[in-house]
């Protein structure tokens, strides 16, 4: 079962992610009722670099989506898939392509999700701003403003719940403007 939703944004990776999904009920390498097609490690590292943010399993992968649209995608054991409008920074070192999905214009980027050449930090820091850069672009790209980009549902303006922000109501009924800040 996947918890990704079936969007047309989503169409591309979802195809990929069926025709490579083994349904498994039992086995080392299960991964909510599908074969695992992601290294443990790695499944590990993405729930790392966006902490509690959750991952949805997807036909044996682990994706992080904004607003119900694919971000970011955890496959094999190098190889970390970023959606942007724009490649990620030169100074991260790219995994292979994953066609169809990094053919040009298809909108998705791969980078190794190690970064050996890196500082650990500073590698965990790139990498974790590079995600966070993929939730808000998948974000932009839904129409769906009733939620927000962590799909919590969004307030309608005007409409608002609980208590009224605003002025105290003086003690006893007699109101006491002009004095506000002044001692008793």
């Amino acid at each position: 079962m996947t918890l990704l939703p079936d969007l047309p944004q989503n169409a591309v990776l979802l195809d990929l992610l069926r025709e490579q999904g083994v349904p498994q009920e039992h086995g080392d390498y299960v991964y909510e009722g599908w074969e695992l097609h992601t290294h443990p490690d790695l499944v590990e590292r993405l729930e790392d670099l966006a902490p509690r943010w959750p991952v949805l399993a997807t036909f044996g992968v682990p994706v992080l989506a904004a607003k119900g649209i694919a971000a970011v995608v955890a496959q094999g054991m190098s190889t970390l898939l970023v959606r942007l409008p724009e490649a990620p920074p030169e100074l991260l070192k790219p995994a292979a392509p994953c066609p169809p999905l990094t053919d040009p214009g298809g909108g998705w980027y791969t980078v190794c999700p190690w970064q050996s050449e890196l500082r650990s930090a500073e590698s965990e820091r790139l990498l974790s701003l590079l995600v966070q850069q993929a939730l808000s672009y998948a974000a932009s790209l839904s129409e769906d403003d009733s939620i927000d980009w962590q799909g919590r549902p969004v307030q309608a303006p005007g409409k608002r719940r609980g208590k009224v922000k605003g002025r105290r109501p003086s003690k006893g009924g007699n109101s006491r403007q002009g004095r506000r800040g002044r001692g008793r």
